[in-house]
C-alpha cells in the first residue's frame, strides 16, 4: 500500500514537470478546452439554440464526433491482437499506447453524448434505481454497457502494468490476461453495438441497412491504426522513447486490408442506392448529389471520398514505405473517413423528414467551439498519459532506481 501512495504521488509529481515545450503544449490544449467549456456553458443557459440542430435534424457534430471515435477507440485492439494473440514481441512496447489512447478517446466520446443532452443533470433516469435503464430491450443502455465497460478495461490493464512496471516486478498473468482477451471481444462489440443504434432505427432508411455495422468496423481498423501511426512518429521525434519501425509498417498493413473493406463497402452501398433507386433512397441522393436544389453535404462527402482514394492509393503503392508518404495516407485517411462517417452518415438520416421537408444542418460557432474543446480535452488527457507512461516504459522513473526494468508480457 506504501508503495502505491509513493507511486501515485510521483506520477502526480511528474505531471508538473517538463520542458518549455511540454508546458507550451499543455497551455494551448487547456486554454483551448476551456474555450470549449465557456461555449458549453453558454449551451446550458440558452439551451440547444445554440446549435444548428433542429426538430428534423435533431442529431449534428456532437453525435458525428462520437460515432467517429468509438471506432478510434475500438481501434486500440490492432495493437492488442498482435501482440497476445500472435505473440509480436515487437508490438509488446507499444500496446500500452494504444491502449492509454483507447481510454482518452472513450471519454471523448462520453463527453460528445453529455454535450449533446439538452438537460445533461437528467442523466441519473437511466441509473437504477433512480430510473429505468430499460436493459436488455434498449440498445441504448447496451451502449452505455459496453462504453463504460470498456474504458473500466482499459484502465485496469493499463494502470496494473504499469505500475508492475514501476515496481520492477513482472505481471501476474492471470491479474491482466483475461482482461486483455475480454478487451478484445469488447472493443469488436462497443462499434458494433454503436451501429444497431442507428440500424435499429427502421423508420430512418438510409441507415437501416445490414452493411451499417461492417463498414463501422472496417472504417474504425483504418483510422484508428492511423492515428496511431502519426502519434507513434510524434513520441519518437519528441520523447526519448524510441519506437520501431516493424509496429508501424504492421498497423500500416492492417489499415491497407481495412480501408480496402471500407471502400469496397461504400461501392456496394451506392450500387444499391442509385443502380436501382426507390423512395428510400432520397437520403442518398441528397447526400451525393443534393436534392430540390439542397447541395449542403455535396462539398463534404465528395471531399471524403476523395481524401479516401488518395489514402488508399498510397497506401496499396511502394510510396508508403517511406514514412513521409505514409503519413500522408495516414492523414488522409483519417480525416476522410471523420467527415465520411460524421457529416456523411448522421445528417442524410434526418433528410428529408417524414413529412417530406429538406431541412439543412450546418454547426454553428458555438457548436464547433465545443466540440473543439473535447478534442482538445482528449488531447490533453492523452498527452499528460504519455508524459507519465513513457517514464515508466523507460525506466527512468521506478520504485527502486537501481533495480532492472521488468520486461513487457
Amino acid at each position: 500500500m506504501r508503495d502505491y501512495i509513493t507511486f501515485l504521488w510521483r506520477v502526480a509529481r511528474l505531471s508538473f514537470q517538463g520542458g518549455w515545450k511540454f508546458y507550451a503544449w499543455m497551455t494551448l490544449l487547456t486554454a483551448l478546452a476551456l474555450v470549449g467549456l465557456n461555449a458549453y456553458a453558454r449551451q446550458l443557459v440558452d439551451g440547444l439554440s445554440t446549435t444548428g440542430m433542429t426538430n428534423q435534424v435533431s442529431w449534428g457534430a456532437y453525435i458525428a464526433n462520437f460515432t467517429f471515435l468509438v471506432g478510434v477507440a475500438a481501434a486500440a485492439v490492432m495493437l492488442v491482437i498482435p501482440a497476445y494473440v500472435y505473440k509480436k514481441q515487437s508490438m509488446h512496447e507499444v500496446v500500452i499506447f494504444g491502449e492509454l489512447m483507447a481510454i482518452a478517446v472513450i471519454i471523448m466520446c462520453l463527453l460528445f453524448v453529455t454535450v449533446d443532452l439538452g438537460h445533461p443533470e437528467r442523466f441519473h433516469h437511466m441509473i437504477p434505481p433512480f430510473g429505468m435503464f430499460n436493459w436488455p430491450g434498449s440498445i441504448l443502455s447496451w451502449d452505455v454497457i459496453v462504453l463504460n465497460g470498456y474504458l473500466l478495461l482499459n484502465m485496469h490493464i493499463c494502470g496494473y502494468l504499469l505500475y508492475k512496471r514501476y515496481l520492477g516486478a513482472p505481471p501476474t498473468r492471470a491479474f491482466y490476461i483475461p482482461f486483455v482477451f475480454v478487451a478484445i471481444a469488447w472493443a469488436i462489440s462497443i462499434h458494433t453495438v454503436t451501429a444497431f443504434l442507428y440500424v435499429g432505427l427502421a423508420g430512418r432508411a438510409y441507415w437501416h441497412n445490414p452493411i451499417v455495422a461492417p463498414r463501422f468496423l472496417a472504417s474504425a481498423f483504418a483510422a484508428g491504426p492511423a492515428l496511431l501511426i502519426l502519434t507513434f512518429q510524434i513520441i519518437r521525434r519528441v520523447t526519448r522513447y524510441w519506437i520501431g519501425d516493424e509496429p508501424i509498417f504492421m498497423l500500416r498493413m492492417i489499415m491497407t486490408v481495412a480501408m480496402l473493406i471500407n471502400v469496397f463497402l461504400l461501392g456496394c452501398e451506392v450500387f444499391t442506392e442509385f443502380y436501382a433507386p426507390t423512395a428510400h433512397s432520397a437520403a442518398a441522393r441528397y447526400l451525393y448529389f443534393g436534392l430540390h436544389g439542397h447541395e449542403g453535404l455535396i462539398p463534404w462527402i465528395w471531399t471524403a471520398i476523395a481524401l479516401d482514394f488518395v489514402g488508399l492509393g498510397l497506401l496499396i503503392t511502394p510510396l508508403t514505405r517511406r514514412i513521409a508518404w505514409l503519413n500522408v495516407a495516414c492523414a488522409t485517411c483519417f480525416l476522410g473517413i471523420w467527415i465520411e462517417k460524421g457529416m456523411g452518415l448522421i445528417i442524410p438520416g434526418f433528410v428529408p423528414s417524414p413529412l417530406g421537408q429538406v431541412v439543412e444542418y450546418l454547426p454553428t460557432l458555438n457548436e464547433t467551439l465545443v466540440c473543439l474543446g473535447i478534442w482538445a480535452l482528449g488531447a490533453l488527457l492523452y498527452s499528460w498519459m504519455l508524459h507519465v507512461a513513457i517514464p515508466i516504459m523507460r525506466g527512468s522513473l521506478r520504485a527502486r532506481p537501481g533495480a532492472p526494468a521488468a520486461q513487457p508480457h
